[in-house]
C-alpha cells in the first residue's frame, strides 16, 4: 500500500520546504521511525543543503534523514560500473558507444551523421528503462517494443524508426546505477522512505514508492497556489537583449541595496543571463551558478578547437595563423612575421612546404616546426591513442600549461580525458580501438564539448544564484528576477524532446506536451507568489522583428487587469529600475595633424584620391602607413574577378599582338583558353570561381564585338598592364595602366570598369573631380592624348569616354605640386568629415568623427 499523497499549499512567507519539514517531523513521530534511518527524496540536488538547513531550523542538531536524490543515494550505496555496451551518461564514451551499434546495425557508412541523434533517443528512454528493477527491465521492454515501432512505417521514416528501435534495446540492456536501490540492501539500511515531490513525479522515484508500500510517504513540495496572493511583481518591457541584461542587472542590484539576498536569477535565455552575470561580476556581486554553460563556449575548448582545425591537412592559413596566436612556443615577433610574410604572398592555404621565398630566411626553420607538429596529428589511429597523441602536441606547442591552468581548461581535460592515463577505464572496450581519422575525432570532440556543460568555482557565500525556471521550487528567495519571458524563450507549451508520437509517450511514461505545459505553468504560477518579482522580456529581436511577451506573462496581465477593473488590485509597476547617472558631454575636436616630417616620395592614383577626398586619410592611410591587412580567404569577391578579367584581357591582347586572330570562333577559343590559364595561375579550386564564372560568356562575347567595332575605327593596341612612373619635382607618379591603344595618331588611355554603368558614366561628368584617368594620362609623356573607362557588362561593352582628359590633366599636375609643398611647408591635413567619403572609411576610428563636437 502507498500512502496518500499529503497536499499543502505553500504560505506566501514560510518555504515550502519548511512545511515538508513540519509534516515530516509529525509522521516520524506517530509511526515511529527514526530519522537516522530515513532517507527523503529530493527532485534535485541543489535542494539538499536547503532541506538540511530547514531540519535543523525545526529539529534541532540531533539524528537528521539522509536527504538524498535518486542518483546520490544510488552513489552512497556504490558499487556500480557500466559494462562494455551499457549507456554510461558519459557522452564521449556513449558517442563512441553508439557509433558502434549503428555499425552492428548495419548503419556504419552514417554512423558520424547519426550517432548523437541515438545517444538522445537512448537518455530518453533511460529513465522509464531504470525505474524497472534489472530483473524486470526484458519484460518491460518486451511489452513497449511494439509501440515504439509503430507509426513509423512510411520509407522516409526508416532511419527514424530504426533509431528508435536500437535505442529502445539499448536502454533496456543496459544496467544502471540507480539498479541497486531496488535491491535488498537498500532497504536493509532504511526504515522509511519519504519523498518530497517536486513539479512532476519522477517515474524511478514512483516505482520506489510501490516497492516500499506503506514504508513510503509522500510530500509535495508544491501545493495549489491558483489562489495563493502574487507578491510584488515589477514588468521591465525592453527594447532589445541588451537593453533586458542592463534591466535585469539593476532590478538584482535594487534588491541586494534593500536587504533583500539571495536574489534568484533565471536562465530561461542563456545568452542573455551570461551578459548579466557580467555584468554583475563587474560590480564585485557574488554570483552562483546552478546552471553553468557550455563548455563549448569557453575560451579553453575554443582554443583547444582552434589547434584541432589547423592541423587538418587542408587548414587556411588564417586558421594556422589564428592557432599560432595562442601557441606559447611561438614567440610573437616572429608569429608576426611569419604572418606579414603570408599575406604579401597571398597564401590562401597552409603549404606543406615552406614558400621558395622563406627557404633561406629563418622563418623556414619555424614553418618546418609548425608543419611537424601539425603532421603529428594528421593520421589516423584509434580512439585510444588520440587523447595522448593531442597531448603531446599540445606538450610541444606550449598550450597543455596555459589547459592545465584554468578550470574550464581543466574541464576540456576532463571530458575528452586528455590527461595521462585517463583514458585506460576504456581500455576493455572494443569500440574505443577502432580507428578513427582526424576529422571524425574532431567531430567527436566536438560533440562532447558542446553537451557537457561548466560551472565556475562557487562563492564561499552567493548574493545571486543563477537556476533554470524549474529550479525555482522550495528555494528561499528574497526576490526573483526573470529575464527571457518573451514568446520564444518561455512558450505557453514546451516542445517535448525527440520524435515520439502522442501514443508511444503514453506508452513510454515519458512526459506529453500537456504535461510540460501543465508544470510549466505550475512554476510560473509559483514563482510570481514569492516576495519580489520581476518579469522582463524584449519586444524586438535581433533581426528587428517585433517580440511579444510569454503566452504565460499575458494571461497573468489580463488576470491582473481584471482584478484591478474590480478594485482589487493595482497593475503591476513597469517602472525602469536603472538610475540614470547624468554624463558630461566630452566631445573632441577634428584632427589637424601636419605631415611635413613625412615626407611623400612616391604617389599613386588611389593615394592622390584619398588626399583630394579627405586630407586626415591620407595622412593616416598613406604618410603613416596604416593600412588594414589583406584578408587571407578562399572565397572568390568582385575584386578577385577584376584582377583575374584584368589579367586575361592583358594576356589575350599581347598574344594578339604576337600572332593576331581575325574575328571569329578562334579568338573566342584563345580567350576560353586564357581564361582557363589564369584560373589555374590564381589557384582558384574547382567551384570557387562559379558565380564569376556564369556570367563569364556574356562579358566575353560582349568584349569581342565591342572590339571588333573598335578595331574597325582604326584603334591599334600598344600596351596591357603598363607600370609607368613619372618624375613631378621632388615626387615621383606611379601607377599600372590597364591598357594603352593607339588612334587617330595619339594614345588612347583605357581603364577597365565592372561596376555599374551609371556609376562609370559618373566619373566623367566633371572632369577636374574624376583622379584616375587624368592621373594616368600624366603617366605617359605624349602632350596630346585622349582617355576613356571601358565598362564591361555580360551583355555589352561601352566605351565611356573623357573628351577633356588633357584639360584634367594639366589641372591634376597643378594640383600635385601645390599640394605637395603644401605638406612639404607645413599645411595641416584636417579631417573634413562630409560627404560619402565617411561612409566607409578604414580611418574613420582614428580620425573619431563621431565624437566631433
Amino acid at each position: 500500500m502507498v500512502a496518500a499523497v499529503t497536499d499543502r499549499p505553500q504560505p506566501p512567507r514560510e518555504g515550502a520546504l519548511d512545511v515538508c519539514i513540519a509534516s515530516l517531523l509529525g509522521v516520524l513521530r506517530q509511526r515511529g521511525w527514526h530519522p537516522g534511518r530515513t532517507v527523503v527524496l529530493l527532485p534535485y540536488a541543489q535542494l539538499m543543503p536547503v532541506a538540511r538547513r530547514a531540519w535543523r531550523r525545526q529539529a534541532g542538531d540531533g539524528f537528521s534523514p539522509r536527504f538524498e536524490t535518486t542518483m546520490n543515494w544510488a552513489r552512497r550505496l556504490g558499487g556500480f560500473v557500466a559494462g562494455q555496451d551499457d549507456l554510461a551518461f558519459d557522452h564521449g564514451r556513449d558517442l563512441v558507444t553508439a557509433q558502434s551499434l549503428l555499425e552492428r546495425a548495419g548503419l556504419g557508412p552514417h554512423r558520424a551523421l547519426l550517432a548523437s541523434t541515438l545517444v538522445d533517443t537512448a537518455a530518453q528512454l533511460a529513465g522509464p528503462a531504470a525505474a524497472q528493477s534489472a530483473a524486470e527491465r526484458g519484460t518491460w521492454a518486451t511489452t513497449v517494443r511494439p509501440l515504439v515501432g509503430s507509426g513509423w512505417d512510411s520509407p522516409v521514416l526508416a532511419v527514424e524508426a530504426a533509431l528508435a528501435r536500437i535505442g529502445l534495446e539499448w536502454a533496456a540492456a543496459s544496467a544502471y546505477a540507480t539498479d541497486v536501490l531496488f535491491e535488498p540492501r537498500a532497504r536493509e539500511q532504511t526504515d522509511a522512505l519519504v519523498v518530497f515531490e517536486g513539479l512532476q513525479a519522477d517515474a524511478l522515484t514512483n516505482a520506489l514508492r510501490q516497492r516500499w508500500g506503506d514504508r513510503a510517504v509522500v510530500f509535495k513540495l508544491l501545493g495549489d497556489v491558483g489562489g495563493a496572493p502574487s507578491g510584488s511583481v515589477a514588468l521591465h518591457p525592453s527594447v532589445h537583449a541588451e537593453d533586458e541584461a542592463e534591466k535585469a542587472a539593476a532590478c538584482v542590484l535594487h534588491h541586494l541595496a534593500a536587504g533583500r539576498g539571495p536574489v534568484g536569477l533565471v536562465a530561461i535565455d542563456r545568452t542573455v543571463t551570461r551578459r548579466i552575470r557580467a555584468m554583475l561580476g563587474a560590480r564585485g556581486v557574488a554570483v552562483r551558478d546552478e546552471t553553468g554553460w557550455k563548455l563549448s563556449t569557453t575560451r579553453a575548448a575554443a582554443e583547444l578547437m582552434l589547434t584541432l582545425r589547423a592541423v587538418a591537412w587542408d587548414a587556411s592559413t588564417d586558421e594556422v595563423l589564428d592557432w599560432l596566436k595562442h601557441t606559447p612556443a611561438i614567440d610573437p615577433a616572429q608569429g608576426s612575421s611569419l604572418e606579414s610574410t603570408c599575406r604579401r604572398l597571398g597564401l590562401a592555404r597552409w603549404p606543406s612546404e615552406p614558400p621558395v621565398s622563406v627557404s633561406t630566411t629563418p622563418l623556414a626553420a619555424l614553418w618546418t616546426q609548425i608543419n611537424r607538429w601539425r603532421q603529428a596529428l594528421q593520421p589516423g589511429r584509434s580512439w585510444l591513442d588520440w587523447p595522448d597523441a593531442l597531448r603531446q602536441v599540445l606538450t610541444a606547442t606550449g598550450q597543455w600549461g596555459t589547459l592545465a591552468a584554468d578550470p574550464a581548461g581543466q574541464a576540456v581535460i576532463a571530458a575528452l580525458r586528455l590527461a595521462h592515463g585517463a583514458a585506460a577505464d576504456w581500455a576493455g572496450l572494443p569500440q574505443a580501438r577502432r580507428r578513427m581519422g582526424l576529422s571524425e575525432w574532431t567531430a567527436w570532440a566536438t560533440e562532447v564539448l558542446e553537451a557537457a556543460s561548466f560551472k565556475p568555482e562557487h562563492p564561499a557565500s552567493a548574493q545571486v544564484v543563477v537556476v533554470p525556471l524549474a529550479q525555482v521550487l522550495a528555494q528561499p528567495w528574497a526576490a526573483l528576477v526573470l529575464p527571457g519571458c518573451d514568446e520564444v524563450n518561455l512558450p505557453a507549451s514546451p516542445e517535448p524532446p525527440g520524435t515520439w508520437g502522442r501514443a508511444q509517450r503514453a506508452a513510454l511514461g515519458l512526459p506529453s506536451r500537456e504535461d510540460l505545459a501543465a508544470t510549466q505553468h505550475a512554476v510560473w504560477q509559483h514563482a510570481l507568489t514569492l516576495p519580489h518579482v520581476d518579469v522582463l522580456w524584449r519586444t524586438v529581436d535581433a533581426s528587428g522583428e517585433p517580440v511579444l511577451p510569454s503566452p504565460l506573462v499575458q494571461q497573468w496581465l489580463l488576470a491582473q487587469a481584471e482584478r484591478a477593473e474590480a478594485g482589487a488590485e493595482t497593475l503591476p509597476s513597469r517602472a525602469d529600475p536603472r538610475v540614470a547617472r547624468p554624463v558630461k558631454p566630452r566631445p573632441v575636436a577634428a584632427p589637424q595633424p601636419v605631415g611635413q616630417r613625412l615626407p611623400v616620395t612616391r604617389l599613386s592614383a588611389s593615394a592622390y584620391d584619398d588626399l583630394r577626398r579627405c586630407p586626415y586619410r591620407f595622412f593616416a592611410l598613406r604618410q603613416l602607413g596604416l593600412q588594414e591587412p589583406e584578408e587571407l580567404t578562399t572565397e572568390v569577391g568582385k575584386r578577385d574577378f577584376g584582377t583575374w578579367l584584368h589579367a586575361v584581357l592583358g594576356a589575350f591582347h599581347t598574344l594578339q599582338a604576337d600572332d593576331p586572330l581575325p574575328d571569329g570562333p578562334a579568338r573566342t577559343d584563345r580567350m576560353n583558353a586564357l581564361a582557363d590559364a589564369q584560373t589555374a595561375a590564381m589557384g582558384l579550386a574547382e567551384g570557387e570561381f562559379l558565380p564569376f564564372a556564369a556570367s563569364w560568356p556574356g562579358v566575353r562575347d560582349a568584349y569581342l564585338a565591342w572590339l571588333v567595332d573598335h578595331e574597325a575605327e582604326g584603334a591599334t593596341f600598344v600596351h596591357a598592364e603598363l607600370a609607368a612612373s613619372m618624375p613631378l619635382g621632388a615626387v615621383t607618379l606611379a601607377g599600372r595602366l590597364d591598357r594603352v591603344d593607339r588612334q587617330r595618331g595619339m594614345p588612347l588611355v583605357m581603364d577597365y570598369k565592372t561596376e555599374d554603368l551609371q556609376k562609370t558614366k559618373q566619373r566623367v561628368k566633371v572632369p577636374t573631380e574624376d583622379t584616375q584617368l587624368a592621373f594616368y594620362a600624366a603617366l605617359l609623356e605624349d602632350d596630346t592624348l585622349s582617355g576613356a573607362y571601358l565598362h564591361l557588362g555580360d551583355r555589352a561593352a561601352t566605351l565611356v569616354s573623357q573628351p577633356h582628359v588633357g584639360e584634367a590633366r594639366d589641372a591634376l599636375v597643378e594640383g600635385i605640386r601645390a599640394d605637395m609643398a603644401a605638406i612639404a611647408s607645413g599645411a595641416t591635413l584636417r579631417a573634413l568629415g562630409e560627404g560619402s567619403a565617411c561612409n566607409h572609411c578604414a580611418a574613420r576610428g582614428l580620425c573619431r568623427k563621431d565624437f566631433w563636437a
